[in-house]
C-alpha cells in the first residue's frame, strides 16, 4: 500500500471515527498531494515526494505555532498541535543527531571530502540517504561541522 493510498484510508476512517483533528490533518496532507499532482510537471507522485509534502507541512505548523504562542492564541496553538500529531504519524521515525553525525561521516569518508568546498557533494549525498529520517537544517549543520574538523 502506497503513502497516498493509506492516507487516503485514513481519512476513510477519521470520517468514520467523526474524529475532527485527524480529519482536518488528513484532509490538509490530500490537498497538497493534489496540489502536487495537477501542478504539471507530469510526472507521477512517489512515496518519497508525498514524504517531502509533510515535511514541508509539519515545519509550516512547527512556525504557524510559533507564532501563535506569541501572540497568545493558545485555542489556535491546540489546534495546530492536535494537527502536527497527526501529520507526524506519516513521517518515519526520525535519527537522532548522534545517528545522523555518524552517517554524515561515513558519507563524508566515501566522497573524500576535505573542506567546506565539498559541502555541496555531501549534502546531496546526505539528502538523498537521509531524507524524511532528519530536518535539512540538522544535516547541514553536522555536514558543517564534520567538515570544519
Amino acid at each position: 500500500m502506497t503513502l497516498t493510498e493509506q492516507i487516503q484510508d485514513d481519512m476513510k476512517s477519521a470520517m468514520k471515527e467523526k474524529n475532527q483533528a485527524k480529519l482536518a490533518a488528513v484532509r490538509a496532507i490530500k490537498a497538497e498531494i493534489l496540489k502536487e499532482q495537477t501542478s504539471g510537471k507530469g510526472t507521477e507522485i512517489t512515496d518519497a515526494d508525498v514524504l517531502k509534502l509533510i515535511q514541508k507541512m509539519v515545519k509550516q505548523r512547527n512556525d504557524s505555532i510559533a507564532i501563535y504562542q506569541q501572540q497568545g492564541r493558545q485555542d489556535l496553538v491546540d489546534e495546530e498541535n492536535a494537527q502536527l500529531d497527526f501529520i507526524k504519524c506519516y513521517l518515519p521515525k526520525q535519527l537522532s543527531e548522534a545517528e545522523v553525525e555518524a552517517i554524515v561521516k561515513q558519507i563524508v569518508a566515501e566522497t573524500g571530502a576535505t573542506s567546506v568546498k565539498d559541502m555541496g557533494k555531501v549534502m546531496k549525498a546526505a539528502n538523498a540517504q537521509l531524507a524524511g529520517k532528519a530536518e535539512s537544517k540538522i544535516i547541514a549543520d553536522i555536514v558543517k561541522k564534520c567538515l570544519n574538523n
